[in-house]
């Protein structure tokens, strides 16, 4: 390792102006690039004094072999650069977008005689119109099956001279207008295109009015099936974008990025906003965010992503500021050729927007997790470090978790779901309702819960003493789970050890997973374990315990549900169950029967209109 007075010398040649600096390791890799508005006074501040340091930057300090610096004329121009280096280098202290290098577009080939929507995994300088950077292959995909189903281009990528004998079968299904066999003209398929790349820039409403006009003026000229074809195109556009989001009263053309992070790695959500409405969202994994905070990830993201991005907004809405929005803002108005301004609103319809981003980013990173466990390899690792971690003999192959869920003692239920190999066995899944508890006591509910399901697993071994844990045969009861995890802290798993005490079963693994801190109570360990934050073992354990919580939840809202419609309409005079069944078949529900009107009801399967009068007075 090099000395700090050898480091320093190569700092002292570092000139006083804006740049980039690249620093190495012993094995020649980049392992961190930055910026700076003055590139010797910012170096130099990795080679102080320690104490003054953050983790993240003492350890990089330690790996610092070789500086290598590139100058530029402006900090705004120095921002660009950097992006650019970090995307192709990707080093393991910036903060980077994941495999950032993969992302799709979209590209339509406008030079081309007959253009293609197609997937490209790089913005070439070919006069093409590209769309993007999408997430992810199936982000892309998505957005590449909507648009063919929206406007019938060709997917197919044979010369077109229009003298085949017959179209394809996408001619038919209403997938392409067939010009290899002339069914349409040059500038009926260049109309196509023109709206695939108005949709794609979020001007849905622009599309509507070509098409409008296009199936009035094939009306008026009596070209009924053509016309009936836009009429078709807009039925399904508009069933598209009845699923989009309503943005703001105001039409904007805003681009609104909200993040939600854990440990090593978060997630950016991204809303576009075209108009009044979110014309399209994605989501984004950005790694390497340990000791930055959220200002800096935030500013990271959006200078990669942008670097590349083939559409710049007037407007760019995120939910943490930065100190550096200012160059952030000149790089991007320099791409635009406009005005770019970048705004993190606190109150209005725009901070509405951002708490909504934030919900769908924090939903994202939650399936980002329960992907990356589905993978086999990770499912692996993640129950191989699960028995580590909990000192199991065995690898915990069938896991079982249980749930209680109440409103104030009224309606308890509990959940039991299974997992096997990691994986749900919803096939085993189990739910109770809680006969013997009176009032709000958790303990006691989990207690009851658990003597129920084991007293079944006692009662099956008794009755065959040849079962084989763990087998695939007999009755998912019968099986002996080789670990339990309970929802809640040391109170409930004491619970759960006593009950597995007195059913003859106490060697069977027990934890309590306490939701504050994540933290896992076992038995007889006097500390709480706490798995490492980016593990798969943490993520494989929060998604049974949310299964679990799920499963209680829909069992408890929908016992609730009905005991309110029971005592709302039991309690009515004159209407016994054929009646109660003949207004919930009608009407749905009990708040739809109260605005009902009188007549609506009267006019039901056994009502008069004074029974409908008393039972509108009644409920």
């Amino acid at each position: 390792m090099p000395s700090k007075q050898r480091m320093m010398h190569q700092v002292r040649a570092l000139p006083e102006s804006p740049g980039v600096y690249l620093m190495r390791d012993a094995n020649e890799d980049i392992i961190y690039i930055g910026k700076a508005l003055k590139l010797r006074t910012r170096v130099r501040s990795y080679f102080g004094s320690g104490r003054s340091m953050e983790p993240k930057v003492r350890a990089l300090a330690a790996e610092i072999q070789r500086l290598e610096h590139v100058v530029t004329k402006t900090e705004a121009e120095a921002l660009h650069l950097e992006a650019t280096l970090v995307k192709r280098h990707q080093p393991r202290y910036n903060v980077r977008l994941k495999d950032d290098k993969h992302y799709p577009y979209l590209k339509i080939d406008v030079k081309s005689a007959w253009p293609r929507v197609q997937i490209a995994r790089k913005v070439d300088d070919d006069g093409a119109r590209y769309f993007g950077p999408y997430a992810s292959a199936g982000s892309v995909r998505h957005a590449l099956d909507i648009t063919n189903r929206l406007f019938p281009w060709r997917s197919c990528s044979k010369e077109i001279t229009g003298t085949d004998a017959r179209p394809c079968l996408d001619y038919f299904i209403k997938r392409c207008l067939a010009p290899c066999t002339a069914y349409c003209t040059a500038d009926e398929y260049r109309g196509v295109i023109d709206n695939t790349i108005l949709f794609l820039d979020g001007k849905s409403d622009e599309v509507k009015r070509h098409l409008e006009d296009e199936m009035t003026v094939a009306s008026t000229n009596q070209e009924y099936e053509r016309a009936a074809n836009f009429r078709d195109q807009l039925l399904a556009i508009a069933k598209v974008t009845e699923l989009q989001q309503m943005a703001t009263a105001q039409p904007m053309d805003a681009d609104v990025f909200a993040m939600v992070k854990e440990s090593s790695e978060a997630c950016i959500q991204a809303f576009f906003v075209r108009g009044t409405v979110v014309a399209d969202t994605d989501s984004f994994i950005v790694e390497g965010i340990s000791d930055s905070n959220d200002g800096e990830i935030m500013q990271a993201f959006l200078s990669q992503y942008y670097e590349s991005a083939t559409y710049i907004p007037k407007l760019v809405l995120t939910s943490h500021s930065s100190d550096q929005h200012a160059q952030l803002e000149e790089m991007l108005s320099e791409q635009r050729g406009a005005r770019v301004r970048i705004q993190v609103p606190q109150r209005g319809e725009k901070r509405a927007l951002i708490d909504t981003t934030i919900k769908n980013a924090s939903e994202a990173l939650k399936m980002h997790h329960a992907r990356w466990i589905v993978n086999q390899d990770k499912t692996k690792s993640a129950l191989s470090l699960l028995q580590d971690e909990l000192g199991l003999t065995d690898i915990p192959k069938r896991i079982e978790c249980y749930d209680i869920s109440t409103n104030q003692g009224a309606d308890t239920v509990a959940s039991m779901v299974v997992f096997k190999d990691g994986e749900p066995r919803t096939s085993e899944y189990r739910r109770f309702k809680i006969k013997t508890v009176i009032g709000q006591d958790d303990f006691a509910s989990m207690r009851e819960v658990l003597n129920r399901r084991f007293r079944h697993l006692k009662k099956g071994l008794e009755q065959d003493q040849s079962a084989k844990p763990n087998s695939d045969s007999g009755s998912a009861w019968d099986e002996i789970p080789d670990l339990v995890i309970i929802d809640g802290g040391k109170g409930q798993l004491s619970v759960a050890i006593d009950v597995l005490r007195d059913m003859g079963q106490p060697d069977i693994p027990l934890c309590g997973l306490a939701k504050r801190e994540e933290e896992l109570f076992v038995k007889d360990f006097t500390e709480p374990i706490i798995l490492p934050r980016d593990s798969e073992a943490l993520y494989l354990v929060q998604r049974i315990r949310d299964e679990a919580h799920r499963f209680a939840i829909t069992y408890h809202r929908k016992l609730r549900r009905k005991n309110s419609i029971k005592s709302a309409l039991d309690s009515v005079p004159g209407v016994g169950p054929k009646k109660k069944k003949a207004l919930l078949q009608k009407f749905g529900s009990v708040k739809a029967i109260r605005e009902a009107d009188l007549d609506d009801i009267a006019a039901t399967v056994g009502f008069t209109k004074s029974l409908a009068k008393t039972l509108k007075e009644s409920i």
